[in-house]
């Protein structure tokens, strides 16, 4: 069975400035992806998608495939299934065009090789078309709500819950970017992972931190220096 591990990697990020660049203990971001991805050993190829020449190059050293991401889909506004298209199409022109995929962000350092070949066997043995991981989520969304502008609590929580404990509450997950499998022809048809025969695999929370901000950044390296 043919699965390829994508990783995709722009050079751009406005909240914090080549993030997956960032030295993070003793290697880059995106190596701790890529280090994990080769660990895990179900690959044949780990492709990096990106349009920075430093993350190519990273690529390049570590010794797994690469992609030079056009231009016209590196932009702010661009999204990673653009990026996934692009690079399954370079695939099939090399006739190499997979039967399954794992996407692989590198903002997810947390994410084991253990994680990503127990995610891949419940891919597998549940027969889904794709997989998804998830988390429980750290506070339920039955507390949360937007506020106008007069800052008013009034009715901001459900009169069914004010009186909940929070242990009595359903149990909530959230996408939490680790780790999203496919099988290729289904992404292709369904435009992205969510689709009928979809799959859920749970992980930990202390390995679901998808770093978006310094503060996130600066949480995973505590973790890690630990």
């Amino acid at each position: 069975m043919d699965c390829i591990a994508i990783i995709p990697a722009r050079g751009g990020s406005k909240r914090l400035p080549k993030k997956n660049l960032l030295p993070l203990i003793d290697k880059p971001l995106i190596r701790w992806t890529i280090d994990e991805a080769k660990e895990s050993g179900i690959f044949e190829r780990i492709i990096v998608t990106s349009d920075d020449e430093e993350i190519l190059e990273i690529s390049k050293q570590s010794g797994v495939d690469f992609v030079k991401r056009p231009t016209e889909i590196s932009t702010d506004i661009s999204t990673t299934y653009e990026a996934i298209l692009h690079l399954l199409e370079c695939q099939k022109k090399n006739n190499l065009f997979p039967s399954h995929f794992v996407v692989l962000q590198p903002t997810s350092p947390l994410r084991t090789a253990e994680d990503i070949k127990n995610a891949y066997k419940e891919f597998i043995n549940s027969k889904a078309d794709s997989l998804i991981s998830v988390c429980i989520t750290e506070h339920s969304p039955l507390w949360s709500n937007t506020l106008n502008e007069t800052l008013s609590m009034d009715r901001f929580l459900d009169k069914n819950i004010l009186n909940v404990r929070s242990q009595d509450l359903p149990t909530y997950y959230r996408i939490n970017g680790a780790i999203y499998m496919a099988k290729t022809q289904s992404y292709v048809n369904h435009k992205g992972f969510f689709m009928p025969n979809s799959r859920a695999f749970i992980m930990p929370q202390e390995r679901s931190i998808d770093i978006d901000s310094l503060l996130d950044f600066q949480i995973v390296e505590t973790i890690l220096r630990q």
